[in-house]
């Protein structure tokens, strides 16, 4: 065991430069850090939708919220348009805000489901700003508004303005190759040998070589454990196109026989795809689907992604961190795939072994991440699971056995309209809500507090909640509108603009 000094992050992308952003920014005056990567080498880069825990990480790395906006096309983001999740004709959302006002009690969605008994409830997400906002396609910042959002942005862009960032700050980039890794006596991962020849030699190795997992995976030999069972998709086709219209500030995700799609607004462009399964649906079938089903110019050739979702059964192993795709996948649908790398690298901050890697602090990273991403997982497999769809696929994720975790999850909500948010799991008591009634699943009781209510009242608190969140949203320009002054209306598309002030 030897104290690092020494970290060598292998591989770039995304992952790769969140992790040199956040290393040289934090500890850049204790430790030496390098980043080995290949122009030749292509990233996944579909991980364009984000959700609010970025802004956080971006406090951490010192990124300015404007400027990142200008360099990265970006657009603004409050939340997921569901789109014949349930059914093939029906839409929910679920939106990035706090539904109406919860008390020690009872959650407010307890409130709600009896005033729907009692026929004075509006829609749940009238009482939800972000809801209403997105809705409307308005939007503004702070300290204009306090919505609770995220971003859309073009991937390569980012890593491209992660990297100047991070060049400037003294990070050592080398340009080449990774053939393989070579491990010392003990067993620890010494350097990184380039095609060439060239060895780099760290302390500690973070793995960023996506789905081929060269150091946590094929050199350290740590294994799999494979989740297609519950989440069947295997393969997506990415395309970009042309913007058409204003940029709406959420995303799209459309289901459709064998899967679904994506659909992200940036400044100058959509981000498109499809997921699916290919045990029903072929390559060539989904590549056309998505063809004929997105709007503007093709910008570049469809691209086919093939995956295996799951997780690495240690994401941390001896002296090698692995980070997103080479430390598991999650499909897209909930945009996590960015959250779990910040996640990461932040708790691999909170537990740096400064004086050596160790056991104990690997054990309590791993445990840490394996909560995080089942927790993910099995939000996911809610959306599939809940479904009311007559096709092969959603008959068979309809019926198929749950993760136990997710089994009694789903039974606390049914029979009593309960749910939480446990230690280490992302998402919160609000998301689980509305996927849950946005999918169909409707409780048989739920907790009768609003009974004790004087008659009226529940009625009156809900209507003024309402009317306080339309006013809200009233006053809100419209995103495409706010984003013109904000990247100047030449950063923006002509057409986007005119339908912008057509509106």
């Amino acid at each position: 065991m030897r104290p690092v000094r020494r970290v060598v992050i292998a591989g770039g992308g995304t992952a790769g430069w969140l992790a040199a952003a956040l290393l040289t920014r934090q500890l850049g005056g204790m430790i030496a850090v390098t980043l080995v990567e290949s122009e030749e080498i292509g990233t996944v880069g579909v991980g364009e939708s984000t959700i609010p825990t970025v802004r956080a990480f971006h406090g951490l790395i010192g990124v300015d919220e404007e400027d990142f906006v200008r360099a990265t096309g970006a657009s603004y983001k409050l939340g997921i348009s569901f789109e014949g999740w349930s059914r093939a004709d029906e839409r929910y959302f679920h939106s990035f805000g706090t539904v109406g006002q919860s008390t020690w009690m009872a959650e407010f969605h307890h409130f709600w489901l009896e005033a729907r008994a009692q026929g004075v409830a509006a829609d749940l997400g009238a009482y939800c700003v972000e809801h209403e906002a997105a809705r409307a396609e308005r939007f503004a910042g702070r300290p204009d508004a306090s919505l609770n959002y995220a971003f859309h942005f073009d991937a390569a862009r980012y890593a491209r303005y992660l990297r100047e960032r991070c060049e400037s700050d003294g990070l050592f980039r080398i340009e080449g190759r990774i053939d393989r890794a070579e491990r010392d006596a003990e067993g620890d991962i010494a350097a990184l040998v380039m095609a060439d020849g060239r060895r780099v030699e760290g302390d500690l190795f973070i793995d960023c070589t996506g789905f081929r997992a060269l150091l946590i995976g094929e050199t350290l030999g740590v294994g799999y454990e494979d989740w297609t069972h519950w989440l069947p998709t295997d393969r997506a086709i990415a395309v970009q196109t042309a913007a058409t219209g204003p940029a709406v500030p959420y995303t799209r995700a459309i289901a459709h026989d064998a899967g679904w799609q994506w659909r992200i607004p940036l400044q100058h462009r959509l981000g498109n795809g499809i997921v699916y399964s290919g045990a029903h649906l072929s390559d060539d079938a989904a590549r056309a689907r998505l063809l004929d089903t997105v709007t503007g110019e093709v910008l570049i050739e469809p691209r086919l992604i093939r995956f295996r979702t799951g997780r690495r059964a240690r994401a941390w192993e001896r002296n090698c961190v692995a980070l997103s795709l080479a430390s598991g996948f999650v499909e897209p649908l909930e945009s996590t795939s960015i959250h779990l790398i910040m996640i990461a690298l932040t708790r691999l901050l909170q537990l740096f072994p400064y004086d050596g890697a160790t056991a104990s602090l690997a054990t309590r990273f791993n445990d840490m991440a394996q909560r995080e991403i089942e927790g993910v997982r099995d939000f996911i497999i809610l959306h599939y699971h809940l479904n009311q769809r007559d096709e092969p696929f959603w008959h068979h994720l309809r019926e198929m056995p749950l993760p136990d975790s997710l089994a009694e999850r789903i039974a606390l909500f049914r029979e009593g309209a309960q749910a939480f948010q446990a230690n280490d799991e992302l998402f919160t008591v609000t998301s689980w809500v509305q996927v849950m009634l946005g999918q169909r699943l409707t409780p048989r009781s739920y907790n009768r507090v609003a009974q004790m209510m004087p008659p009226g009242r529940l009625a009156e608190a809900l209507d003024g909640m309402a009317r306080g969140i339309a006013g809200q949203v009233a006053a809100l320009p419209a995103h495409q509108a706010y984003l013109d002054r904000l990247v100047g209306a030449s950063a923006a598309p002509a057409a986007a603009r005119s339908s912008a002030v057509a509106r």
